[in-house]
């Protein structure tokens, strides 16, 4: 089973991509984020004629996360227990979608970005973080055999490596201690990493930003990942980035991540 997720950066705008890319690559199951559109707003008519199902979550023009299987589609959840909301008045956001493909539990998240250090968004990030990373613990201690894959835009690039300069960063969200150590803190409730062992340095990234043609510079930054229990993480065969799909005009900022999966 091939697993994949990607920040999409708008999915009406890239449908045409996506539909290509789970063609291409014989996708079983993608998780996407910042699709940008509300659920009556989703274009499903081409994905439901490649035979595959669309669970999706939406609320307006910003954020929003979505599943698309053809291996299944069931117990559909829009958002985990507990999730935090934000604004005023607090509110929930669609940052967060589950579903059960082909036996295994699936998330497709969009973690907050933080915007910058000291902002009540970053604040809003880690208490985020530590809330699905409660959920996420509490999943595997109910069953240490469950297949669970969290999949998405965390954010968070957790190691010095997974940007293109780090002394560009130093100021900045997605490096900060706080960040990684929430990102850590899902490797010591027993997740894995799925494609990392797979997709060694330094060709790694998973975004980069429209900015100074960063894509052609290679100047880029891994923060897509997905991160499964170890049941799931025995079954991995292989993985991948995707950059082709980065490339080209009207192109997501971001690179789909790809995982297979063995029986």
């Amino acid at each position: 089973m091939r697993i994949a997720t990607w920040n999409v950066n708008s999915v009406r705008s890239r449908i045409d991509r996506l539909e290509a890319f789970l063609t291409r690559h014989e996708i079983d199951v993608v998780c996407l984020q910042e699709t940008k559109a509300r659920d009556d707003q989703w274009p499903t008519m081409g994905l439901q004629a490649l035979g595959y199902e669309v669970a999706t979550y939406g609320l307006n023009q910003w954020n929003g996360v979505a599943i698309v299987s053809r291996v299944g589609l069931a117990e559909v959840e829009s958002g985990f227990p507990e999730m935090p909301g934000y604004g005023d008045p607090v509110a929930p956001e669609a940052r967060a979608i589950g579903a059960t493909c082909g036996g295994v539990r699936l998330w497709s998240i969009y973690v907050p970005n933080g915007r910058k250090v000291g902002d009540p968004h970053m604040d809003y990030k880690l208490s985020w973080l530590d809330a699905l990373r409660v959920q996420a613990a509490s999943w595997l201690d109910a069953d240490a055999e469950a297949q669970v894959v969290i999949a998405g835009d965390w954010n968070v690039a957790p190691t010095d490596d997974d940007v293109f300069d780090i002394t560009q960063f130093r100021t900045s969200t997605h490096v900060t201690e706080p960040e990684r150590a929430a990102f850590r803190a899902f490797l010591d409730a027993g997740y894995a990493d799925l494609a990392r062992p797979h997709t060694p340095e330094p060709d790694t990234y998973t975004y980069w930003d429209y900015y100074r043609q960063r894509f052609e510079r290679n100047r880029g930054m891994r923060i897509d990942f997905l991160l499964g229990t170890p049941a799931v993480a025995a079954r991995v065969t292989g993985a991948f980035v995707d950059r082709e799909e980065r490339a080209g005009k009207g192109a997501s900022d971001h690179a789909p991540v790809v995982v297979e999966l063995g029986d």
